[in-house]
């Protein structure tokens, strides 16, 4: 269909200062029960607070409500649900936890039940877009809006990288898509390969805007919004940020009209019943303080931070040899196994949760009672979304930092973000004794995720790669976990790429012993220089001798100069990889690593 022929078959415009299309009637094909009705949903009115009751809300959005125990609006809920039901655009400034999914989550349910559509639906078409940076924020979302929707009858998909495309596709071709909850990269893909179209999407919510921002996300983002209708009278617009910096309110004025603005403050950015220690320790004092805080205070369910992957990868490790039970949650784990380990976590399988900032958003799990700091985050923000993994439901929490000489200079920046004076402490001598030696022999955490997403699914594995009709994943859907920032140069990093030089170089050097390219011939460079670019932070041991030594001699006996037909197949798993490790090099591997 042309763009001629779309704009005389417009979806209903948008808003109550702006035209609509017809009358307003409630769409009544929903499950609620005949025998329920708001009056089974008893709220007392109380001072200064608003009741879900209070606005004009659907029999089936209340049942929801009820079911998922909410009775009261959070100051967001109340300040955006009325101007969202009017039709107005919104840009509001809420911190994570606030309520502001179930927010927009209920105003576009109740817009969506109001305005039904007469006309037949194309499949892949969904009426509102929720657009979120990251995987676990996304599937966060789509989860709570399946909620809120159970009894509307609505379709709810997400779209996110690291997981398998033909699913994905095929959710989309089971039935209609009323609310589509997508990361930008993921997205992308599907509109190219004309599985999504947005040309009639009539709410469009942008989620972490701020995050978007700095993730690198601006560019996808405007691109999406080109393929949506119009702002102003065919699309409502609603965005959402931590902050309110002029990069902000400049999209906002690009993608909004006469936007309703809503600005939450709490007094303090942590949550009140949330205690925050800080331990002043050396570096090689860490594990010993964490391992004997766990065992003394006798913990049940504890979420480690730290900042870089291999690093939380061999802490998983080594937790796991002490006897505890520990699992790694980071930006090299598939996206299946990181949804299995969230729920062996919540289910009390696993004890200690090891986890880089990939977890520190989008993640709400009851029943955390600590939270530790194994490593001080480089941007405060990070920490007052770590701490807000506990004390979650009016529960306490605990909130420990190991503060070292390397990280301590970030204590400072922590406390003028949060508002509030970290009580530093030397810890007790009896939590810096010496580990006992227990290990008990496990199966390493979790390899990188290029050692895994080759496996079948039969074993609860998918690759996290397309298949030969999905398209290839873009550039910026396979770089690594933007939460694990690089480290600075000259550093540990520096040291790991040596290592793996070398190696190649040793590897390289056999294979040609073994098989010297024929007279006349070019030579070809070892194809273990691509492969060993596929984790920057990986040990230089992570893989085989034999491996790559095969992979070299593969390499050198090969003919670049006659082009085959597997030279245009579809681009393989280990490219992928070893393009994502030169994005990281280069320094742009800030864009989507957690789709």
């Amino acid at each position: 269909m042309s763009n001629e022929e779309k704009s005389t078959k417009r979806r209903r415009p948008r808003g109550s200062s702006r035209k609509r299309g017809g009358s307003r009637r409630r769409r009544e094909e929903t499950n609620v029960a005949a025998s329920w009705s708001p009056a089974d949903f008893d709220v007392p009115e109380a001072e200064g607070k608003r009741r879900f009751h209070d606005f004009n809300l659907p029999d089936a959005v209340l049942r929801a409500i009820q079911d998922l125990g909410f009775q009261y609006c959070t100051p967001i809920q109340a300040a955006t649900i009325e101007p969202a039901l009017a039709g107005k655009d919104i840009i509001g400034k809420a911190q994570t936890g606030t309520g502001k999914t179930a927010a927009f989550l209920a105003g576009i349910i109740t817009d969506l039940l109001d305005y039904p559509l007469a006309d037949e639906r194309k499949l892949g078409e969904p009426r509102a877009l929720i657009v979120a940076p990251t995987r676990e924020l996304a599937l966060q979302i789509a989860a709570d809006a399946e909620g809120l929707s159970k009894y509307a009858n609505f379709g709810v998909v997400a779209l996110v990288g690291g997981m398998d495309y033909d699913k994905q596709r095929a959710q989309l071709r089971e039935r209609p898509v009323d609310i589509l909850v997508a990361t930008p990269g993921r997205l992308i893909d599907f509109v190219r390969s004309k599985e999504v179209d947005l040309y009639n999407v009539e709410v469009l919510v942008l989620d972490e805007a701020d995050r978007m921002l700095s993730m690198g996300f601006i560019p996808d983002v405007r691109t999406i919004i080109r393929q949506t209708p119009r702002k102003g009278e065919d699309r409502q617009t609603l965005l959402y940020s931590a902050t309110f910096s002029d990069d902000i309110m400049n999209l906002a004025k690009q993608w909004t009209v006469d936007p309703i603005k809503v600005e939450i403050e709490s007094e303090h950015k942590t949550t009140d019943n949330v205690s925050q220690t800080v331990f002043l320790v050396s570096s090689n004092q860490k594990y010993r303080l964490l391992r004997n805080y766990i065992r003394v205070n006798g913990i049940e369910k504890v979420i480690v931070f730290g900042n870089r992957r291999h690093e939380t990868r061999a802490l998983a490790e080594r937790l796991q040899k002490d006897g505890l039970k520990a699992a790694l949650m980071s930006g090299e784990i598939p996206q299946n196994k990181r949804l299995r380990t969230l729920e062996d976590f919540r289910s009390g399988k696993i004890q200690v949760l090891v986890a880089t900032d990939v977890a520190g958003r989008g993640i709400h799990i009851d029943g955390v009672t600590h939270v530790i700091n194994y490593q001080l985050p480089e941007e405060p923000d990070d920490y007052v979304h770590r701490i807000g993994r506990t004390g979650r439901a009016g529960a306490s929490g605990e909130s420990v930092c190991f503060a070292c000489e390397n990280d301590s200079f970030l204590i400072p920046e922590i406390e003028a973000e949060t508002g509030v004076k970290l009580e530093c402490v030397h810890p007790d001598a009896e939590l810096l004794k010496e580990v006992p030696e227990i290990r008990v022999e496990k199966a390493p955490v979790e390899p990188p995720e290029a050692e895994v997403a080759g496996q079948s699914e039969d074993n609860g594995e998918v690759a996290d790669v397309q298949t030969q009709d999905a398209p290839v994943e873009t550039e910026a859907s396979v770089s690594p976990d933007v939460s694990e920032r690089p480290v600075a140069e000259g550093g540990l990093q520096q040291d790991l790429e040596d290592q793996q030089q070398g190696a190649e170089q040793a590897t390289a050097s056999a294979a040609e012993a073994e098989s010297p390219p024929a007279s006349g011939e070019p030579e070809v460079a070892s194809a273990g220089a691509s492969e060993s670019a596929v984790k920057a932070d990986a040990d230089a041991s992570d893989k085989p001798a034999e491996q790559d030594a095969a992979e070299g001699e593969a390499a050198a006996t090969a003919d670049k100069s006659v082009v085959t037909e597997e030279a245009v197949e579809p681009a393989s798993e280990t490219a992928l990889d070893a393009g994502e490790a030169e994005a990281n090099k280069s320094g742009a591997s800030t864009r989507r690593d957690v789709q």
